[in-house]
């Protein structure tokens, strides 16, 4: 990827991470682009940057929020009508220059100019050369982490690259073009052009586990490249003891054959760990894989610490990382709770504390 400029994307608290704790150790690597969803998280990343950072807002932007992204040199999709001249009136207004990039239509069908509209499009940045930049052209690929994917997303890439060399030819010459998301960036080098969009990679996660095989058939050292950023940790929080016979947590789904010594851990379906782990789920305490009982409450779940010697309130508990000789990785959640890596991870309330390893 040399040369290639790198965009980090940080929407989804930062899928998840923790956008006040991930942007600025992002930036200490170097990352001076960040790419948002909406303008409510670029406020955000905004508060934090660095003041040569650059933010990119690639979807919600309403309409009263164009004159806070013009302000304040914050980039933005452009893939309506309505959007681009509600630019170029709002840039006329402030006598500043609106940052955009045209998001066209490749084959996804989701948001993005069609091949049809361009020259509508056209017109106006020409005419409005003064109160628009073109930062950017851009699409997103759909679905590049499958090869189930791959005649869409080739179609995809040559349908972008026809209208780039159209729009050359009516003058309009964006700064850059940007099509690559981490899997695409990793699986079709060749779309990786003058910048790329890196979201799940950058936290230490693969888009897919065809991408990790893709990636490392061609690798002589076989060993995953990427490390994990986040750790998920509690503490317990009391101790008890279960009798022979009795049902432990809400309703009947775990019943102590034997007696049982039991930990309640403050960290429950409100936090981000599934009801659907309930008798499935493991956590690390005192460096044991122990494995979760009973329904997991809203705000507690139970562990069974039969086995584990001198376990004392206020103990940690891993739910997520490494303790002693165990690891507990993000896929153990996403193979029994049947969510995506980016789903779980973007789903951790913001007010569960992180821990980010630089």
């Amino acid at each position: 990827m040399e040369g290639v400029k790198l965009s980090s994307v940080v929407k989804g608290n930062a899928y998840g991470h923790g956008v006040y704790e991930f942007v600025p150790m992002a930036e200490e690597c170097g990352i001076d682009h960040f790419s948002v969803f909406s303008a409510d998280e670029a406020l955000r990343v905004c508060e934090i940057k660095q003041a040569e950072t650059e933010v990119m807002i690639m979807g919600w932007i309403d309409r009263d929020e164009i004159e806070w992204a013009i302000q304040n040199h914050v980039q933005f999709y452009v893939f309506e009508l309505d959007r681009l001249q509600a630019a170029i009136e709002t840039s006329g207004n402030l006598g500043i220059p609106a940052l955009i990039h045209l998001e066209v239509e490749t084959g996804m069908n989701r948001t993005g100019f069609r091949k049809k509209a361009l020259d509508k499009v056209v017109k106006l940045i020409r005419k409005n050369e003064e109160k628009i930049v073109l930062k950017g052209l851009c699409t997103h690929y759909a679905g590049a982490e499958s090869i189930a994917n791959h005649v869409r997303v080739q179609r995809q890439y040559k349908v972008f690259n026809r209208i780039y060399n159209s729009l050359l030819k009516k003058g309009i010459k964006p700064e850059l073009c940007h099509t690559a998301s981490s899997a695409a960036s990793m699986t079709y080098p060749k779309t990786q052009m003058d910048m790329v969009r890196v979201g799940i990679l950058q936290y230490g996660f693969w888009p897919s586990a065809e991408t990790y095989v893709h990636y490392v058939s061609k690798k002589q050292d076989k060993t995953d490249p990427l490390n994990r950023v986040i750790s998920w940790k509690s503490k317990v929080m009391t101790i008890k003891e279960v009798n022979e016979g009795e049902f432990v947590s809400y309703g009947t789904v775990y019943l102590a054959t034997e007696p049982r010594m039991i930990a309640v851990v403050p960290a429950g379906y409100s936090h981000g760990y599934s009801r659907s782990l309930s008798n499935q789920g493991r956590v690390l305490i005192n460096g044991y894989r122990v494995a979760v009982i009973g329904m997991v409450n809203m705000n507690m779940l139970i562990a069974d610490i039969t086995n584990i010697p001198d376990v004392k309130v206020g103990d940690e508990v891993v739910m997520i990382g490494s303790q002693g000789e165990h690891t507990i990785s993000v896929s153990a959640f996403t193979e029994l709770s049947e969510q995506l890596n980016y789903e779980l991870l973007s789903r951790l309330p913001e007010y569960t504390t992180r821990m980010i390893t630089n």
